[in-house]
């Protein structure tokens, strides 16, 4: 009898190895001190990480998932016996890849039920956020999402650029989102299987900046004790990002201008030349044509930098996006701070579409954060708001202010509709689900411009 039950144990263990190999969802076990004892074909593939590679290992120097820290689902399964089940979240892959995933998670116990460690499921979404990102693809280029006619116009010529290996100068104000377009222009690239590597030169003194910019050797000076490796050999066949590059000085752009040249760089205290095919990405607040005028930026490295330009338009300009902006960022801070909020009250979005926003997206990104501290569910109010917006303009006129702020979103709303139809007021008027006379009144009351030919071909410069 017991070489019977000895038999099919073999049996029973062989067909689940079987059967974990041929599924598709990744699965893997770990043991009390949170190190991995199994690891299916399927987490190899999703993850990027042999087997022989992940068993053994701590799960969160495996996956350095977002949940690993502070909230670990299978920690929680094992703290209180119960399952989770399809909770979304994402990892890090082999290559240094986020990849969305959904988990769920149980209990591993012996034969006597003793808790002896536990088990995670885990499936790749990517290709459902894939989807969803082609199904809004007319407002979204990688992790950039605008409805603005301006922003699309950028949009057009973001995936040439991208498959270019020329260097990009990124212009605009602070806070329009430079480093998140470099970002997408990287991840949309031939070296988007490399690093990403940004460094802000107008943060550090010249010294510091040109020694994490190329490196250096042992001994090179007091303190350097064994060889570091700067930006330019971290982003090896990535993209190296030069945030506010107006800020360095003349003695430091000659020797960026030499490398950006001969591609290759020497660090300091090295005798030997090291190459670098790294993708060169740069980016300012400031005018480089005028500095150059001025002898405060070169005029040779404005011109090798400046190959391909693209000017990133301030949040004032294209305030349509802002009801997209707050509900991605609604939707951010309720998965960073584990929130409920619905999203935002009319007429707080109306005060947000009256503001000037001299900090661009990160200002409002800034306030709705704020926001989450003061509500953490339900819906985001006027009181959420800070006295920047709640008092702008004349704060003894807050009606006024407040119905200011709601034709200012009209409006947008209004010709936001137009340009997707072609200027055709039917079909606008149908997709604002307004009456056309009423949209007609709209368009005189506001005095919104149309061009000479609307959508039905009638000669109409102005409604009047």
């Amino acid at each position: 009898m017991s070489r019977i039950k000895k038999y099919d144990s073999k049996i029973v263990k062989t067909s689940t190895d079987a059967i974990l190999e041929s599924i598709s969802d990744g699965v893997f076990t770990v043991d009390s001190d949170w190190r991995i004892t199994s690891f299916n074909r399927a987490a190899e593939e999703i993850t990027g990480i042999p087997r022989r590679d992940a068993i053994g290992r701590l799960c969160s120097d495996v996956f350095r998932s977002n949940m690993c820290e502070k909230d670990c689902a299978l920690r929680k399964t094992l703290k209180n016996g119960k399952p989770v089940i399809g909770r979304s979240g994402y990892i890090i892959d082999g290559d240094g890849n986020k990849i969305p995933i959904s988990l769920s998670t149980a209990v591993l116990k012996d034969n006597t039920g003793i808790i002896v460690g536990g088990a995670e499921t885990f499936r790749d979404l990517s290709e459902i956020e894939t989807l969803r990102h082609e199904l809004e693809g007319r407002v979204r280029v990688g992790d950039i999402v605008s409805r603005s006619p301006l922003m699309e116009r950028l949009f057009e010529v973001i995936p040439a650029i991208a498959a270019s290996p020329s260097t990009v100068l990124l212009t605009g104000e602070t806070g329009t989102g430079k480093e998140m377009m470099a970002r997408t222009i990287h991840s949309l690239s031939r070296n988007s299987k490399g690093s990403f590597v940004a460094i802000n030169c107008g943060a550090l003194p010249d010294t510091l900046l040109e020694s994490e910019l190329f490196g250096y050797k042992a001994g090179a000076f007091t303190g350097a004790t064994r060889d570091k490796p700067g930006r330019f050999a971290l982003a090896k066949g990535g993209t190296l990002f030069l945030d506010e590059i107006g800020e360095i000085s003349p003695a430091l752009q000659v020797r960026l201008l030499r490398v950006l040249q001969e591609r290759s760089f020497e660090p300091l205290g090295g005798t030997v030349s090291i190459h670098t095919d790294a993708r060169i990405i740069v980016a300012t607040n400031r005018d480089l044509a005028e500095l150059t005028k001025t002898g405060i930026f070169r005029e040779d490295l404005y011109y090798r930098i400046n190959v391909v330009r693209l000017e990133l338009p301030p949040l004032r300009r294209r305030k349509e996006d802002i009801p997209l902006l707050v509900e991605q960022f609604v939707l951010k801070f309720n998965r960073l701070h584990h929130a409920t909020v619905q999203g935002i009250a009319p007429e707080a979005l109306s005060l947000l579409m009256g503001y000037d926003w001299p900090g661009n997206v990160r200002e409002l990104e800034n306030f709705i954060e704020r926001a989450f501290i003061l509500c953490p569910d339900g819906t985001i109010q006027i009181s959420h708001l800070p006295d920047e917006i709640t008092f702008h303009g004349n704060r003894s006129n807050t009606k006024s202010s407040l119905h200011d702020s709601r034709s200012q979103l009209e409006i947008q709303e209004i010709k936001l509709a137009l340009e997707k139809n072609g200027m055709n007021r039917l079909a606008a008027a149908r997709e604002l689900d307004m009456h056309k006379t009423t949209l007609f009144r709209k368009i005189r009351q506001y005095g919104i411009e149309l061009p000479e030919k609307d959508g039905r071909s009638r000669n109409r410069n102005k409604v009047s």
